[in-house]
């Protein structure tokens, strides 16, 4: 405990100036304070926060006047849930009055009512861990529920019974998948159980809140726990039915790879290589597309007669079944393309074989990828599981020559902005035509051409064209 109150310690001096200023503010004014929630439990890990998050008995109105004059800028979006942001130099705070919130069973939103007391507002919060709070300016810790002692076990409990809390908020179940893969923690029995059992209840919870959350299992340090989780209690079923349908059903006749294990691990290995993109991890394309890579699999299944199973076009179906999910949890156009590509493109490079790809194929290789090129990278080597360590180092120096070829080619040619030899406006001219569907036909041809021959000069472009015209 003595090095939890030292950590502890040495976040609040840190803090000191935000804190003890804001703190003797709202007591001067009659009102209490506390820095509250992940800044503690987190200040108990040894873990510094620049986002400050304070609970107060003081109602939003009374907030604002307290920190007018002290803020940099104020913002009150979260008015209507009872909190104010604001900015002071490089900390970013937000105050929310005491307060309960309960679902409607049949509601999406929870209704909100302002409290009396912390021990009360810590009482309706998601976990011990995140049930604790440190009075200011006296820097008090109020833990009525437990929470350091949860937090050295490293165990995930509610403040009251599991199943109060997730009627209170289903998302909470949620979260405690997400935490355990941020924190690394166990779930208490008692709180998987009431996941278990009322797993149905995050239907009411709105698409926007679960990819919120699935965002943040996955980019967190061990993804594996919060995705297990969500499996083994049904509530992945409910919002990403895909991830258990990979645990095909075994057939000792039939034997083959289990494919949930496989991904799972292929999450992990491709984690491993996010050091390959700028800035490093983590990425959710990059993670989202090993989880999603084999999707396709249980649709697309087929027993042989030789006992071996096929996945024919399970890279092309992946990718139609990734693009609706993402659509469904209301993921952006952009992230919903990149991540459908790679799981499209996930096979490709197992026709390379030894190298027998012309320049030809590498150049379609690196057009087909696009910007998701060195994501397509990552993902293609961490597919491989294989326990065959002779197979998995001819795999990867096979990769190896493939990234050379393309790096050499990328130098010659200028890979990254493939384009034929002229324009759009140039092929008008040559052709003395005025826009319209010829001049796309025209330049996709002399596409194709710069793909198969390599770079062309304008006149060698100029030439290709008119003999295409001369054709048609």
């Amino acid at each position: 405990m003595t090095e939890v109150q030292r950590s502890v310690g040495v976040e609040l001096e840190r803090i000191a100036s935000v804190i003890d200023d804001l703190g003797r503010r709202f007591a001067d004014a009659g009102h209490e304070l506390a820095l509250v929630g992940g800044p503690v439990r987190d200040a108990m890990l040894g873990r510094q926060h620049n986002d400050l998050d304070f609970t107060t008995s003081a109602r939003p109105e009374q907030t604002e006047k307290l920190l007018a004059g002290w803020a940099d800028a104020i913002w009150d979006m979260g008015r209507a849930f009872g909190t104010i942001g604001s900015r002071k130099g490089p900390w970013q705070v937000e105050i929310t009055t005491y307060r309960s919130e309960s679902y409607d069973p049949t509601s999406r939103k929870p209704d909100v009512e302002f409290g009396d007391t912390l021990e009360g507002d810590l009482g309706r919060r998601d976990f011990t861990v995140n049930a604790m709070a440190v009075l200011v300016p006296g820097r008090e810790l109020e833990d009525p529920y437990g929470g350091v002692v949860d937090l050295a076990h490293r165990v995930l409990r509610t403040p009251g019974t599991p199943e109060d809390s997730f009627s209170d908020d289903p998302l909470r179940m949620m979260r405690a998948a997400r935490f355990a893969a941020q924190l690394g923690f166990t779930v208490d029995p008692g709180v998987v159980a009431a996941m278990t059992a009322m797993a149905d209840r995050i239907e009411i919870i709105s698409a926007e809140r679960v990819r919120d959350e699935l965002v943040k299992l996955i980019c967190a340090p061990y993804p594996r726990l919060g995705l297990t989780l969500l499996v083994e209690t049904g509530l992945a079923e409910r919002v990403l039915p895909e991830l258990p349908a990979l645990a095909l059903e075994r057939d000792e006749h039939h034997r083959h790879k289990d494919v949930y294990e496989h991904t799972l691990t292929v999450l992990e290995q491709s984690i491993d290589l996010e050091s390959r993109l700028p800035g490093g991890g983590p990425d959710f394309v990059s993670r989202f597309a090993a989880l999603m890579h084999d999707v396709g699999k249980p649709r697309t299944r087929r027993f042989v007669e030789d006992g071996t199973v096929t996945f024919h076009h399970h890279d092309v179906v992946g990718a139609k079944i990734t693009r609706k999910r993402m659509k469904a949890l209301r993921f952006s156009n952009d992230e919903i393309d990149a991540v459908s590509k790679l799981v499209e493109l996930h096979l490709r490079f197992h026709g390379y074989g030894s190298g027998e790809w012309t320049d030809s194929a590498v150049r379609r290789y690196v057009r087909d990828a696009g910007d998701e090129l060195e994501r397509l990278h990552m993902l293609t080597r961490a597919d491989c599981t294989t326990r065959n360590q002779r197979k998995a180092d001819r795999l990867r120096r096979t990769y190896d020559d493939l990234e050379e070829r393309i790096a050499r080619l990328s130098e010659e040619e200028e890979l990254a902005s493939l384009r034929p030899g002229l324009d759009g406006n140039q092929i008008m001219e040559v052709l003395g035509i005025g826009p319209g569907r010829e001049v796309g036909q025209a330049y996709q041809h002399l596409l194709e051409l710069r793909m198969d021959r390599g770079p062309m000069s304008e006149d060698e472009a100029r030439e290709a064209l008119l003999a295409w015209a001369a054709t048609r």
